[in-house]
């Protein structure tokens, strides 16, 4: 199994807004990207804090999609691309981290 993770740095001075993107943009991506029939499942997160306490967060918001391999996050993504991507600025203006994982223990 792949885990795709989107990571968005918090950063001083960009904008989030965490509402759209929990209400608005990962139902679209879920209703898009699910339809594919390697998808396995998808968690968002918002970060709280870091190590120490009362510390920032490093990520103001994370999402991991799981996908049988990633060829099919590959062709699940690619013909939807520009409309998730171009939603971006409706909710961010974070370039996001992305990172590809194989899953080797989940439970």
């Amino acid at each position: 199994m792949i885990k795709i993770s989107i990571l968005y740095p918090n950063n001083p001075g960009n904008r989030f807004d965490l509402r759209y993107y929990v209400e608005t943009h990962m139902p679209m991506s879920i209703d898009l990207l699910g339809a594919h029939p390697g998808f396995k499942g998808v968690s968002v997160e918002q970060g709280l804090g870091g190590l120490i306490p009362g510390s920032e967060a490093a990520y103001v918001a994370m999402c991991h999609f799981l996908f049988d391999s990633l060829e099919d996050f590959i062709a699940a993504f690619t013909p939807h691309a520009d409309v998730l991507q171009g939603d971006m600025p409706n909710y961010t203006d974070i370039e996001p981290v992305i990172q590809f994982n194989e899953v080797l223990i989940s439970r």
